[in-house]
């Protein structure tokens, strides 16, 4: 058995390459660690824990360094708000659900270890810690390696941030006219460090 396990392993990291070529399509499955963080607001602070996020998508690549890619993620954490004047904090468990359109870009130089560059914009789901969701903005940027095998698989170390940007009550400024109520915005920012696997169908 530890035989088979061997020449399944040497078969997988060959030092052949299967690059992904123009048209291909390539599944991948995320798995990352998300650090904590703070979000500050006009009338207090959330805390959101760190956690696990994980989830899939779909890479095309119309160039063979470039790639178009429409993926959904999942992060489940802790959440514990923070307002002096309110009587009771809220605390619990909660996720944000991203579901992201993007690109990235690969700077091949002929090795089996091919660095880039990515990014996307869309959405964040947030769902609260007794119930209720609430849509907002989000974008990422991230960056890696992404280490090609002989076989139709891919292992990509990753580091990224997503950020959601929600409405947070308004501040008023004085003009010339009188007062002016100006939306006021929170911005959360997660750091995540992790792998994808992927699929690559041509």
């Amino acid at each position: 058995m530890k035989n088979y396990k061997l020449i399944l392993i040497a078969l997988l990291f060959s030092t052949g390459m299967m690059a992904q070529d123009r048209g291909s399509v390539v599944l991948d499955v995320y798995g990352s660690y998300t650090f904590s963080n703070n979000v500050n607001f006009d009338y207090g602070d959330l805390k959101i824990g760190d956690g696990l996020t994980y989830g899939a998508g779909f890479e095309f690549f119309p160039q063979k360094s470039t790639s178009v890619e429409l993926k959904y993620l999942r992060f489940d954490t802790s959440m514990d708000v923070d307002v002096p004047i309110a009587a009771n904090d809220v605390n619990g468990d909660g996720a944000f659900n991203y579901i992201l359109i993007g690109g990235n870009h690969y700077f091949d130089n002929g090795n089996n270890a091919v660095p880039y560059l990515g990014g996307g914009l869309g959405v964040a789901i947030t769902e609260g810690p007794y119930g209720g969701s609430d849509t907002n903005f989000a974008w990422e940027i991230k960056g890696g390696v992404k280490i090609k095998t002989a076989s139709i698989v891919s292992i990509s170390l990753q580091a990224n941030l997503i950020s959601t940007v929600a409405p947070s009550g308004t501040d008023t400024y004085w003009g010339y006219w009188g007062p002016v109520a100006v939306q006021d915005y929170a911005y959360s920012y997660q750091f995540g460090l992790g792998a994808i696997f992927g699929f690559n169908f041509k």
